[in-house]
């Protein structure tokens, strides 16, 4: 008798562990999305010089590359010798050209970017931007991620990038995932 109660109780906390995923995978699901900036120019001002340039240099960079597509703009804010760490583009400024000019077309420039700015950050040589990322998941249901990109600021230029992608990940259009 005790054999079987050792057995029900063992098989029953198994059961009720097993089913812990589920309400987390459920409730992964139901994400609510962060709070996007109304306030851009807050966000980019500081009381370091520095770092307010740091900050306008990657959100120009955003805003008129990568939101507006303009590949043919990217030498006034990407060096030449640019270290990317995204595993889908090449290496250099011409890396960069590439990428931006395979991923998306020409979009008129706006005064501030159109995509989910969560926030803007910068210490020393690097800013870090994140954003709201927009995804479906298999049952083509909408949850919401974040996007975090980190650039080294260098002689002001952007002179290393650092992002989350992934090698099997399709080259992406940062315009494609507003909410």
């Amino acid at each position: 008798m005790r054999i079987v109660t050792a057995v029900t109780t063992v098989l029953m906390a198994a059961v009720s562990i097993a089913a812990v995923p589920v309400v987390a995978q459920e409730s992964l699901t139901m994400s609510v999305p962060p709070v996007v900036s109304q306030d851009h120019a807050a966000l980019l001002a500081s009381d370091s010089p520095e770092l307010a340039a740091n900050k306008q240099l990657v959100y120009d960079m955003y805003r008129i590359v990568l939101q507006g597509g303009h590949w043919d703009r990217a030498h006034e804010f990407i060096a030449e010798g640019y270290i990317q760490h995204n595993p889908n583009a090449a290496q250099g400024l011409q890396g960069l050209i590439d990428y931006v000019r395979a991923s998306r077309p020409v979009r008129e420039i706006k005064d501030v970017l159109d995509l989910p700015l969560i926030h803007l950050m910068a210490e020393g040589d690097y800013v870090t931007t994140a954003f709201v990322r927009p995804e479906k998941d298999a049952n083509g249901e909408t949850y919401y991620s974040s996007w975090f990109d980190l650039y080294r600021i260098e002689d002001g230029r952007i002179a290393e990038h650092w992002d989350p992608m992934l090698k099997s990940d399709p080259k992406i259009d940062p315009n494609d995932k507003r909410i």
